[in-house]
């Protein structure tokens, strides 16, 4: 998880929403690292597990990425754990919940498999929730912090509050 905390150091100095994502293989070698670059490529699709799971997948030479895990310090949204259960990924662990949009219990239930429709390929993955929840949620809070901070310093008065 503290190289997807790296991951998600490099989006902030970006500017993007600090999110990072790692992937390693059955032996724990890291196959992909990658981190949110949507504002800069102006890209919805751009999230960090979505970005790592396109590199894991080139340099697995397989779409199939089973016995692999993902770490990423954001609990997944929706688009990205459909992407996830769709190449097979067997484990996910994730750091700060998503309380707007995260598709682990906190907005809607995707990945817990608990009375939920399952996937019809890939009926488990494993997922560690809340690792180094603090350390990621912080990285989180004073980025929007300083957004917010800089919004208010811009005094535009078209902005809606």
């Amino acid at each position: 998880m503290w190289l997807a905390l790296e991951e998600a150091e490099k989006a902030r100095d970006k500017g993007e929403v600090p999110v990072g994502a790692v992937m390693i293989d059955s032996h724990g070698d890291v196959i992909a690292r990658a981190h949110n670059t949507v504002e800069t490529t102006n890209d919805p699709t751009n999230h960090a597990e979505m970005l790592c799971l396109r590199k894991a997948s080139k340099s697995q030479e397989s779409w199939r990425l089973l016995d692999t895990t993902l770490f990423v310090t954001l609990e997944p949204c929706p688009m990205c754990v459909g992407a996830l259960l769709q190449s097979r990924v067997g484990r996910v662990v994730w750091g700060a919940p998503n309380k707007q949009l995260g598709a682990d219990g906190s907005w809607i239930s995707l990945l817990r498999g608990s009375g939920e429709t399952k996937h019809p390929y890939h009926l488990s993955v494993q997922v560690s929730r809340n690792v180094l929840e603090e350390e990621c949620s912080l990285l989180l809070k004073e980025f929007f912090r300083r957004r917010r901070a800089e919004n208010d310093n811009a005094g535009s008065s078209d902005v809606p509050r």
